[in-house]
């Protein structure tokens, strides 16, 4: 949407066009939008009955928004989305000189008070701020008074200007958000200097900089993020911070794997496809999600920390990055992961989880991930027992029976090794039934995966390939 066409104060007059604050404007078109039952959060998953009630009732009371959870749970995606109930545009006083986006009917600034009294309408010149520019977010660690708040310029103390006047201001990130949003993320790791100037911001929507008598009317809305850890942490905020913060809302993980998979498949997108396109057995989507969901359940792995949706993610890309590699190289197309790719997650998975020191006991941090991979495989397994029968396929190991897998085992190879096998295997490929080769190499590796897991068949391990056999 094109910007209106109204370029001085007299036009917009004409144009019927009123002042609203910023929470007044979210509030409207967040009504607009809900009573036309349209799509409110976009892509956020699995808090349609627990997050988003409680975020649509803050909007509507106008409240600034503490979001509190641990890593991962689209916390900051959620106040980044808050800006599409912002007004497409909104028109500022366009002056190389002012500090904000002055309202043209409401300026705060006194430099902008005196343009509107001193000048004609017509002689106003009017710019227009589109909503994607009217959000700002920062980090806390290392973040300073000045960089949120403002500063004293000394270059301007230079040229004259007394230290009390509005024009010896360098403003931070929150003035010069006025009439938007600003969001801090992580507010305990807050210095508690920059957080007493908050409180000041959130108690009198006013800024006082070096404890000058400087007021500006503020306009803006604040969001926090924090991990409940940290936030409930005495000291780490202050509590009248805390006491004017209007709502807090509690995100979670996704409590159903099917919601995992949701959201795996959504930030995907269209990376499966390409020239190299690479296909995903429902399956494996499973045992990527489990895995995750095993770790947020390990005694090995500090909760507090908690287990990010990254971690699937990131998961998922270095199996699908391993599958695609292999199609690459035998003119494998779709090309299609296995439980073997599974051996490539170490990369993918270190350092994105924190070990529990109490409950490791000399534990590394890969056998930690071999333990949870091993916890997933066994869950999916077993569902996919109870639902197709496949226990009945350990039965074609008691003739001795030896099958070997691998990364980089071309898919056709599982056929030949597998000529001699009953007709039983028939039975596995109803997990994903599939006469590509490369599917039906997947499903094996599954089903011996699987087996292995209930100790109805051994494994061995030797150069990089691993056998199955009784």
């Amino acid at each position: 949407m094109d910007a209106p066409e109204a370029r001085n104060l007299q036009q917009l007059i004409e144009s019927g066009w009123k002042s609203k604050t910023v929470k007044q404007e979210i509030r409207d078109n967040f009504s607009r939008m809900l009573a036309n039952r349209e799509e409110l959060f976009p892509g956020i998953v699995g808090y349609e009955d627990t997050v988003i009630p409680e975020i649509s009732l803050a909007l509507l009371a106008g409240h600034d928004m503490l979001f509190m959870g641990e890593k991962g749970q689209a916390k900051s995606r959620i106040m980044r989305q808050l800006v599409q109930f912002l007004d497409p545009w909104i028109p500022f006083i366009d002056h190389p000189d002012l500090p904000v986006h002055e309202d043209p009917l409401n300026p705060i600034s006194s430099l902008g008070k005196r343009l509107v009294a001193e000048h004609s309408p017509e002689d106003i010149q009017i710019g227009w701020w589109h909503r994607s520019e009217r959000y700002a977010e920062r980090l806390s660690p290392g973040t300073k008074f000045a960089d949120i708040i403002g500063e004293i310029d000394p270059a301007k103390l230079t040229g004259g200007v007394s230290m009390s006047a509005e024009e010896a201001l360098s403003f931070g990130l929150i003035p010069r958000m006025h009439r938007g949003i600003f969001a801090m993320n992580e507010l305990p790791e807050l210095d508690d200097l920059v957080q007493v100037g908050l409180f000041n911001i959130l108690e009198e929507r006013d800024v006082q900089i070096r404890g000058y008598p400087i007021r500006f009317e503020l306009d803006v809305m604040i969001l926090f993020s924090a991990n409940p850890s940290t936030y409930n942490r005495s000291g780490k905020v202050i509590p009248q911070l805390k006491d004017r913060i209007g709502t807090i809302v509690q995100t979670h993980y996704p409590s159903e794997r099917t919601q995992g998979i949701e959201i795996l498949q959504q930030e995907v997108g269209d990376d499966l496809g390409g020239p190299y396109p690479v296909h995903v057995p429902l399956f494996m989507y499973q045992i990527i999600e489990e895995i995750t969901h095993q770790a947020r359940q390990s005694k090995y792995i500090d909760q507090a920390s908690g287990v990010s949706a990254r971690f699937s993610l990131a998961n998922f890309r270095t199996i699908v990055a391993s599958a695609r590699q292999r199609g690459i190289v035998h003119g494998e197309s779709p090309a299609v992961p296995r439980i073997s790719d599974l051996g490539h997650l170490y990369a993918s998975s270190l350092g994105k989880l924190e070990l529990d020191l109490m409950g490791t006991h000399q534990m590394t941090e890969k056998q930690v991930i071999d333990s949870v991979i091993a916890e997933a495989i066994q869950t999916v397994f077993g569902e996919y027992i109870e639902e197709h029968g496949l226990a009945e396929i350990a039965e074609i190991f008691r003739g001795g029976v030896r099958v070997e897998v691998g990364t980089m085992l071309p898919s056709s190879e599982y056929a030949e090794r597998l000529q001699h096998v009953p007709p039983a295997w028939d039975r596995a490929f109803e997990v994903n039934a599939s006469e590509n080769e490369a599917m039906r190499a997947s499903c094996v590796e599954f089903v011996l995966a699987g087996l292995y897991s209930m100790d109805k068949i051994s494994r061995s391990q030797r150069h990089g390939k691993i056998s199955y056999e009784t």
